[in-house]
Formats: structure tokens, C-alpha cells, sequence
């Protein structure tokens, strides 16, 4: 029996105190005092290393520092960014996270040097970290939201809520399986839905692959939850990296794959099938035995392609690619130059440029007029090698299309029918009913052409860099062909320039490439959103009256103002406007017009600045009355400062919104800053923002925001893992055309006061009464830009190069036509979020 008096024994030997080290002691605080005294000198990088090294040799400390260190180590970044010391940067971020691997604050702050610096997937990882740490940060949330979007593009919603398209691709699977191909690879593989149904038709072995570092996680997760992962492998990598046996045993019998885009080579389908046929395939069926064993020949799914185009009319295209006005603002813009969005397409590549742009014609604000019959434009078949190797080296082909609705030239509309086997087939057309949309390739001519009917238009169909290439090239009127390219006056159409001597014909190229040479002179790209605000007459003339109203009150002032002792110069006279708006913008210019005004922009692109120089010397602006603010700051982040020592600003241009529909990252805290940087009766434009919405009912919408439940996905568990990457706020939302129900009148839900700090606040309740009865999916908004008190622009005109934004609901809310329904509107870093439930009996729905 043991001693019961005995004392107890410890299994493990007590752990000695430390002794205590006076010289190391002495070290953590001369260091510490070393590191407070140099963040006082504000010398960072210094007091950094000192935190590092009190820090490491003394953590209970940690808790004592934290904010000091988080202080430093954000100003020394900002530093060795500023310089482009980005690998010191990230070390900086990587000690920190080794001393503080659960702080959300360097988390988030890591992961926005991530993704300015474009690794979207990282800064993902940083910012679902923050938040599984912190689940109410709103700047991780805010920054998770941005992120997601990105990396799961609002096409995989629509694409998975597709049920049409998915149950076509999963029958062509189990045809091609049950007739013999019993290895299957998908490429480009997203959620792994295609692979899945390869399973699930009796596939003996399946393989996949995905780039998207996102995307593969995902897929692996939802492979787990459908018991699959064992029967499925995956490899995070391209396809044209993958070789047998490293990375899958053997060559497959079947590759599927939908790495297609609108203009249907944009993914790189070519190469990835050459590459698949020549590394990973096995060989194609020969002629036409249907005896011949399909687990010895390779295939693949989709089977091939044709692509359709038509010729267009359209305002919205036109307004978003090329110069459509003469004026703005009262400026003459003439002598401009040359401007073109970033969407143009020729014969040969050209790597600053885009082939073409997206659009869904079904949902184009103000429609279009179809010009041309569709034609067809490709065909091409992905099960010949041969065909695919020797697509980038066809000949042009030249089409002529018969014009059959007169109209102005805007672009070519193109779609495509992919042939998934002999017997099905999926259209991306515009008429169609489909997550899909359509490719554009605008035409830039400067003054634009109007065809009329019994005009042949001519069409110039490429592939030289396994792109699509479509040019409109000429138009045959009357025996004659017109130039396009070089069309100068499309009233002077008579010009024949057809049947020409050898000798015309050398004049006529020379001449064209003359005209190039100095087209290339004075050439200067705009983004789309940049070029319809060029366009937009309503936006800028508002502009224009607000300034010349500000700028005639404070000239009146500066006459009543008692003249002081000395001599002041032209310059102390004259009044300083800042616009410090986001890319091109003509506002300081137009500032700069109304006299007695020293206006400075914030365009940074030299190209751009050449522009605004011309516009300003054709419309008699002095030369000295306009500079380029950022030519002589070191950093961008200290734009809001006095234009000199004696001087503040009469005026400061603050840009708020953002094309994509949301209030400006930051607005408020620039507001802030700008109002201290006023003189007295100065103003910020615009002075206020005034947030307004609606109820609305839209499928549309939530279908586009998260898949909705197991059916469209054909039984398969997708939607918990790929709406993981919902977002509550939908954007680059056409309110003008979207498919929905209105439920309520226009109500204002959120008011931003520019001017006045005390009128703002940071949450508000707002009643809503339903009109009609219905399920409350969404609310759109958009913005009131109150330049003064009496002069506005909204984001919601038709002319506006601003698109708008939704909260899409969690949860719809049922409401009866006459029920009141209670909104709480927050805004969280100019980030809006909206709850909503309904007022009256029976009861509220918290959503």
C-alpha cells in the first residue's frame, strides 16, 4: 500500500526558473528605447529592425508593442513600395506574421500589397484568414468581396445555374463513355463538375486539371463531398505542363473541357488541344471504321465549333469605343487627335490591344440594329490535328455581306455554336437563353460610316495568334469599293478606288501608309469607361456651369477683398483648382477655360497629357495655367496637399464613384483631408452624394450571385463551396435592362456630405413601402452627384459611363403590395450593405 503521507509525485521534473541574463536585458532595452526614439525621427526602417530584434529576444512583449510595431512596419512598407524594394516589402510582412501569425490587421495589410501586386489567390488566403480571426473586420471583409471577384469570376454562377448547358455536357459524356472511352482528362476543370459526370457514366479513370490556384482548392473540396476524390485526380497546373506518366499514368481515350470565351479561342483552346493531342491523347479514330475500338482513340468533347457574325448598330458600342462629340464643355476638342478605346482588331497581333470585347446583346442598354444577315464566319474541328496546327496560318478570308437594314457602322457581333458531339450542340447566340455572351469588335473609323441597303459590306476573318480576328475592311456601293481604313469623310463616297493601275495602286498604298504613320503620330488610348465619360455632353457641361458659378463667386470676393500693401503677381491673383480624378479626365481643362484659374490634373499617362496640352493651346488656354500635379510628386499617396506654401485651393475635384458601381475606396478620408486644404469659400466637387434604390424582384440576379441549390448542377453538391465566393453587392449592373420587378418607388437610402463632416453618419434605417406583391431578391442602387445645391448628375443616366450596383438579399423577402419594409443601410469603408425585413404583422424577417 503506498504511503497515503507521501507527497505526490510529478511525472515530469518542475521546470527551472530562467536565469536572468543582464546583458541580454540591457540589449531588449536599449532597443526598445532605440526603436521608440527612431520611429519619433520617423526613420522606420531602422526602428523596424530594432522591434524585430526586442521582439524576438523578448515576447512578452508582444502585447505591450503590438501597435507601435504595426504602426512601423505599415510606414516602412509603404516606403520600400514607394522605392519598388517589393521582395523587402514581403520579407517585412513574412517576420512580422512569424512574431504575430494571428494579427488580422498585418494579415489584411499583407494581403493588399498581394493583390495591388496581382497574386489574387494569396491575397485571397490573407484576407480569409483576417476574417476567420475577426469575422466583423469590415476591411478584410471589404477586401474579400474585391478579391472574390476576381477569382471566381459571376460567370461560374451563371455557368452553374446553366441546368440546359450542363445536362447537354454531361449526356455527350456518357455517350463518349459507354461507347468505349473509358480514361477521361478534363481540362480547365473549375468546380469539377465535367469530370464528375465522366465518374458517374462509368469512366474507369479520371483525371483533371486547373490552373486557378482558388478554382483547384475548390474543386478538391467539392470532390471530397461527393465522394470522389479517391476516384478523381486532380493536378493544380496547365495542361501544356502536363506529361504522361508524371503527371497522369497513361494517354487518355476522352479530354473535355469549356475553356472557351465569347470570341471561342480566348482561353487558349487551340494550344491546349495540340498539345493534348500530340502529349496526353491517345491517337484519333481513322476514317470512318465505326468498328474500330474507341479505348484505343483518343476524342474530344466539344467535337468542334462554328462561329457566326453580324454587322451592327449600336450607340452604347459606339460611345464606349470611339469620339462621338465635337464639344465638351464648352471646349472645342478638335485638335484632340486620335483617340481609341483598348478594343481594336486587325490582321496582325497587337499585344497593347484587345481582339474584342464582351457584351450580352440581349441586355445592350438602348438595344441594336442588326445590319447584315448572320453569316458564317469559322468553322473548325478539335478532333483534327492537322486543322488546328494550321489555323494560325490560313489565308485571310475576305467575306462580302449583303446589307439589309441601313444604319451607322458600330461593330461586329460574333457567337458561336460549340458541336459537343454528332448530335448536340450548345449556341451562344444572342437570342439564346444562356450564361453566355456575345464577342464585339468594334470599328473605330472617327466619324463613323452609315451603310445603307444594297451596300456589301467586306469582312476580313483571321486567326494569326490562334485569336479571332475580324475586321470590317470595305464597303462596295455602286461598283465602287470604300476603304475603311483610310475613309476620311463618310459624305465623300464617290471616289472609286477600285479597278486601279498598278501604278494608282502603289500611289493608294503609299498614300494609306502615310495616313497610318500619322494616325500612329497622334494616337492615344483611352479605356472604354474613359471614352464614354469623353462622350457624356450631360456630365461634363454640369461640371462646367458648377465651376463657373465657383469661380465668379470667388473672383467677386477676391475684388472685395481690401487691397493689401505691395505688388502681388499674376500667379498670387489667380485661383487654384486640383482634379484629382481617377485616369483621363478634361475637368481641370475646363476649369481652366474660365480664366483667371491655375488649374492642376492628376492625368499621369504622357500620351494623355499630350492631349490635354493640345486641347488647351487650340482653346487659347495660357500654357502656364495648366499642370500636371503628379509629374512632381514622389508619391501618389500625398496627392492632397496645399499648391504651394501662401496658397490653398478654390476648388478641389474629388473622384467618387467607380465605374463598377460602388463609392470610392477611402472617399470620406480624402474628403476630409480636402476640406482642410480649401480656402475660405472654396468647395469640394461634387459637394455631396445623395444614395438612392429600389426593391426590385430579379432571378436574374440571383442567379448570377450564387448557384442556387443541386438541380441545375444535375444532382451534384457545388453550391456550398463555390458560394463561399458570393459577394452581397452585385456590380457593372445595367439597371436600364435588367430583367426584374419593381416593388417599390425610388427611395434614398444613404446621404454622403463632402462638405459638411456632420452630417455624416455611418448606418441608417429606412422605411420602404412595397407597391406591388412579389419576393424582395435585391436592391439596386446608384448615386445623385449634388455638384452644388441646385446642379447634379446621376449615375443612372442613360448617358452615364458609370454602371450600377445591387445588394442581393440572403434570403428573398416575401412582401404584399402596401406592407412597409424596414431597411438598415450601412456604410463600413465605403462599403454599402443592406438588411431589410418586413414592419408590420406578422412579424419581422430578419434577412
Amino acid at each position: 500500500m503506498p504511503n497515503a503521507s507521501a507527497r505526490p509525485k510529478h511525472g515530469r521534473r518542475t521546470r527551472r526558473r530562467r536565469r536572468e541574463d543582464p546583458a541580454r536585458n540591457e540589449l531588449v532595452s536599449s532597443s526598445l528605447e532605440s526603436a521608440q526614439q527612431c520611429l519619433f525621427n520617423q526613420d522606420y526602417g531602422t526602428a523596424f529592425v530594432h522591434y524585430l530584434l526586442v521582439l524576438n529576444l523578448a515576447p512578452m512583449f508582444k502585447d505591450f508593442a503590438r501597435e507601435s510595431f504595426r504602426f512601423t512596419l505599415f510606414k516602412w512598407t509603404e516606403e520600400l513600395d514607394s522605392v519598388g524594394r517589393i521582395q523587402e516589402l514581403f520579407d517585412c510582412y513574412e517576420q512580422a506574421l512569424e512574431l504575430f501569425p494571428a494579427d488580422e490587421v498585418i494579415l489584411n495589410s499583407m494581403g493588399e500589397h498581394l493583390f495591388r501586386m496581382g497574386f489574387r489567390d494569396e491575397a485571397a488566403g490573407h484576407f480569409h484568414k483576417a476574417l476567420k480571426l475577426r469575422p466583423d473586420y469590415p476591411e478584410a471583409r471589404e477586401n474579400f468581396y474585391r478579391v472574390a471577384n476576381w477569382l471566381v469570376e459571376r460567370w461560374h454562377f451563371l455557368m452553374l445555374n446553366d441546368h440546359g448547358r450542363n445536362r447537354k455536357y454531361q449526356q455527350a459524356i456518357q455517350k463518349a463513355v459507354q461507347s468505349g472511352c473509358n480514361t477521361v482528362l478534363d481540362i480547365g476543370t473549375g468546380t469539377g463538375i465535367l469530370g464528375m459526370c465522366a465518374k458517374k457514366a462509368g469512366a474507369a479513370e479520371v483525371y483533371a486539371c486547373e490552373l486557378s490556384k482558388t478554382m483547384y482548392e475548390l474543386a478538391c473540396e467539392v470532390l471530397t463531398a461527393n465522394k470522389m476524390d479517391d476516384s478523381i485526380k486532380i493536378v493544380h497546373m496547365k495542361s501544356l505542363e502536363m506529361e504522361v506518366p508524371k503527371d497522369i499514368p497513361q494517354k487518355v481515350s476522352l479530354v473535355v473541357t469549356e475553356t472557351v470565351d465569347a470570341g471561342l479561342f480566348g482561353e487558349g483552346i487551340i494550344e491546349s488541344l495540340i498539345h493534348a493531342w500530340h502529349h496526353l491523347l491517345l491517337p484519333p479514330q481513322r476514317g470512318e471504321n465505326e468498328f474500330q475500338d474507341q479505348s484505343a482513340t483518343g476524342r474530344v468533347i466539344p467535337a468542334g465549333a462554328t462561329v457566326f457574325g453580324m454587322a451592327l448598330e449600336s450607340l452604347e458600342i459606339r460611345r464606349h469605343h470611339r469620339l462621338c462629340v465635337s464639344e465638351v464643355g464648352s471646349l472645342s476638342i478638335s485638335a484632340a487627335g486620335e483617340l481609341r478605346s483598348p478594343v481594336s482588331c486587325s490582321p496582325e497581333p497587337d499585344e497593347s490591344m484587345e481582339p474584342y470585347t464582351t457584351e450580352r446583346l440581349s441586355r445592350l442598354p438602348g438595344g441594336y440594329k442588326a445590319l447584315t444577315e448572320p453569316f458564317t464566319a469559322l468553322n473548325i474541328d478539335f478532333n483534327n490535328v492537322q486543322e488546328l496546327e494550321g489555323l494560325s496560318s490560313r489565308e485571310v478570308q475576305r467575306i462580302r455581306l449583303p446589307v439589309t437594314q441601313g444604319g451607322e457602322l458600330d461593330a461586329l457581333a460574333v457567337w458561336f455554336q460549340l458541336h459537343l458531339d454528332e448530335d448536340s450542340s450548345l449556341s451562344t447566340g444572342p437570342e439564346e437563353d444562356t450564361c453566355w455572351e456575345q464577342a464585339i469588335y468594334p470599328v473605330h473609323s472617327t466619324k463613323g460610316f452609315v451603310l445603307k441597303p444594297q451596300d456589301e459590306l467586306v469582312v476580313e476573318v483571321s486567326c494569326r495568334d490562334a485569336f479571332l480576328r475580324l475586321c470590317s475592311v470595305a464597303v462596295l456601293r455602286d461598283g465602287h469599293e470604300i476603304c475603311l481604313d483610310t475613309l476620311q469623310d463618310p459624305q465623300n463616297t464617290g471616289d472609286p478606288v477600285s479597278n486601279q493601275t498598278p501604278e494608282a495602286e502603289l500611289c493608294t498604298a503609299l498614300a494609306c501608309l502615310q495616313t497610318e504613320q500619322n494616325q500612329t503620330k497622334d494616337f492615344c488610348m483611352l479605356e472604354c469607361s474613359e471614352m464614354a465619360l469623353l462622350n457624356n455632353r450631360e456630365y461634363h457641361q454640369s461640371f462646367s456651369s458648377a465651376l463657373s458659378k465657383l469661380i465668379s463667386q470667388m473672383k467677386v470676393k477676391c475684388q472685395n477683398k481690401e487691397p493689401g500693401s505691395g505688388v502681388q503677381s499674376d500667379s498670387a491673383d489667380l485661383l487654384f483648382v486640383l482634379d484629382v480624378s481617377e485616369g483621363f479626365s478634361l475637368l481641370s481643362l475646363i476649369a481652366a477655360s474660365h480664366g483667371h484659374v491655375k488649374a492642376f490634373s492628376s492625368v499621369e499617362k504622357v500620351k494623355q497629357q499630350e492631349v490635354l496640352k493640345r486641347l488647351a493651346q487650340s482653346n487659347n488656354v495660357p500654357e502656364q495655367h495648366l499642370e500636371f500635379w503628379l509629374n512632381n510628386m514622389e508619391d501618389e499617396q500625398g496627392m492632397l496637399k496645399r499648391p504651394s506654401r501662401e496658397k490653398l485651393w478654390s476648388a478641389i475635384i474629388l473622384d467618387c464613384v467607380e465605374t463598377c458601381g460602388l463609392i470610392r475606396q477611402k472617399l470620406m478620408e480624402k474628403a476630409s483631408l480636402a476640406r482642410c486644404l480649401l480656402e475660405d469659400g472654396g468647395s469640394i466637387f461634387p459637394a455631396k452624394i445623395v444614395v438612392q434604390g429600389i426593391l426590385v424582384e430579379s432571378d436574374t440576379l440571383l442567379l448570377e450571385s450564387a448557384v442556387q441549390g443541386q438541380e441545375a448542377t444535375l444532382g451534384f453538391n457545388i453550391a456550398p463551396f463555390i458560394n463561399q465566393f458570393t459577394v452581397p453587392v452585385h456590380v457593372f449592373l445595367d439597371f436600364s435592362t435588367l430583367e426584374c420587378r419593381h416593388l417599390s418607388e425610388f427611395v434614398e437610402l444613404f446621404v454622403l456630405d463632402l462638405m459638411e463632416s456632420t452630417a455624416n453618419y455611418t448606418s441608417r434605417e429606412v422605411k420602404v413601402q412595397a407597391t406591388a406583391a412579389g419576393r424582395v431578391t435585391a436592391i439596386p442602387f446608384w448615386y445623385q452627384i449634388h455638384l452644388d445645391q441646385e446642379i447634379s448628375v446621376s449615375t443612372l443616366s442613360q448617358n452615364s459611363h458609370w454602371k450600377q450596383a445591387a445588394v442581393v438579399l440572403q434570403q428573398p423577402l416575401r412582401v404584399q403590395a402596401g406592407d412597409w419594409v424596414r431597411l438598415a443601410v450601412k456604410l463600413q469603408k465605403s462599403a454599402i450593405s443592406i438588411s431589410a425585413h418586413i414592419e408590420n404583422p406578422p412579424g419581422p424577417m430578419e434577412q
